[in-house]
């Protein structure tokens, strides 16, 4: 059985086609997906993954957040071994971030089922809800809430730019199970994923064996000045936020830069009111996004972004507030997942490299209750959380491969 099990593989083309279906549901015309989370695309989605689950005999459980599990039952009544990701995109989107770990974990349960093979664990496959956070502030926030860093009623209450909230659209597209949304003892945890950056394509590995997430911190910065005539009113007599916010930017950019190669910053969205064309503007909104894979590292950005901030307002007359919209610190993985990892690719014979995620992904809470670890294939440039996102589906099969024979190794098999 050992040498059987060892040289099961998963079906590559089964898993491509799986991913270009569901690439269908919210498919743009520029080849993306925009299937954001609790949105009838996302129901859409769900519904095709747990119609696929109960085809191979799954049992489908819902969490109050959402969150959904595809349980395969072991031999034994042992902590089950997850895997799994998102559903969910971006507003332009691609086909892989995300979905590529959901379904990688159903291809896997499908080889098994195909294969007769009964493990001595239970495996699921979980969808974690809203873990993008482009509709609702902040990311993860589905296994956040399971985990236990945040309350339910504060996941239920998160509203989008409508003000429409997760416990309201939840319930509306039927997705508002009523198992309770908190974690239960797990073996070991795996999440595929593409890698969301260049590494692996430019060192042409195969495989990145995943030791940990870098740190992250979210803020809202809010830069309040005189609205006035465009016109009429001399340069040097404004209270202009939109200076402010340039000044602000040019500083923290350049701290960055010489700071350290692994700083990350990013201006991801910009709101400026009342927003008419010939009045400067009342007040800006900046969403700002700070990375470092070193605690020390994350703190020394904060401290610099507040630094930079009073420079900022003594230049140029403006307040500038700050506000913390979310901290996810830097992680470090399980030994003994990582290990699995390293062991099925050795096994395998595929190129890889250990890395650090620059990406936020489910796995970081998942981390806080269970042994978990990742997995991460090349995507062409780099490039995600664009609708030109791509993949190569020898890469997708590679991953694959590996995150089944790195769930065997946890759950063990029925003798």
């Amino acid at each position: 059985m050992e040498n059987t099990v060892e040289n099961l593989r998963i079906d590559g083309t089964r898993l491509w086609d799986s991913l270009m279906e569901m690439a269908q549901i919210g498919g743009t015309p520029a080849g993306g997906c925009n299937r954001q989370a609790l949105t009838d695309e996302d129901k859409q989605g769900r519904d095709l993954f747990a119609r696929w689950c109960r085809e191979i005999g799954c049992e489908i459980r819902v969490d109050r957040m959402g969150n959904i599990f595809a349980r395969r039952a072991g031999s034994e009544d042992l902590p089950p071994v997850i895997t799994g990701s998102h559903l969910d995109t971006q507003p332009t989107g691609g086909k892989f971030d995300g979905v590529y770990g959901v379904l990688a974990g159903l291809e896997v349960l499908r080889t098994l089922e195909q294969n007769k093979v009964t493990t001595r664990a239970p495996l699921e496959v979980v969808v974690w809800t809203n873990e993008e956070g482009a509709r609702f502030s902040p990311a993860m926030i589905g296994s956040g809430v399971w985990a236990g860093e945040f309350s339910l009623e504060y996941g239920h209450g998160r509203a989008d730019k409508e003000g429409k909230t997760i416990g309201n659209e939840l319930e509306r597209i039927g997705y508002l199970g009523d198992m309770p949304a908190e974690p239960k003892p797990i073996t070991a945890a795996f999440e595929a994923h593409i890698e969301q950056g260049p590494i692996l394509e430019k060192q042409e590995q195969v495989i990145g064996v995943v030791t940990g997430v870098q740190g992250i911190r979210w803020y809202d910065v809010t830069f309040h000045g005189t609205p006035c005539h465009a016109g009429p009113t001399p340069m040097e007599d404004r209270r202009d936020p939109v200076q402010a916010m340039s000044l602000l930017c040019q500083k923290l950019y350049a701290e960055v830069k010489t700071f350290s190669e692994d700083a990350r910053m990013t201006c991801g969205d910009l709101r400026a009111e009342p927003g008419s064309r010939n009045t400067v503007p009342e007040k800006v909104v900046l969403a700002l996004d700070l990375r470092h894979p070193q605690p020390e590292g994350l703190e020394h950005l904060h401290q610099s972004l507040h630094r930079v901030v009073e420079e900022v307002q003594q230049a140029t007359g403006t307040t500038i507030e700050v506000r913390d919209e979310w901290h996810s610190p830097p992680v470090a993985f399980n030994e003994d997942c990582i290990a699995a990892v390293d062991k099925a690719v050795n096994a395998l014979g595929y190129s890889h490299r250990k890395m650090v995620s620059g990406a936020g992904h489910d796995s970081v809470y998942v981390s806080r209750v269970a042994p978990v670890s990742m997995i991460f294939v090349p995507c062409a440039g780099g490039l995600s959380h664009n609708e030109a996102e791509s993949a190569e589906a020898e890469h997708l099969e590679a991953g694959g491969n590996v995150l089944l024979q790195a769930m065997l190794d946890r759950a063990g098999i029925a003798s």
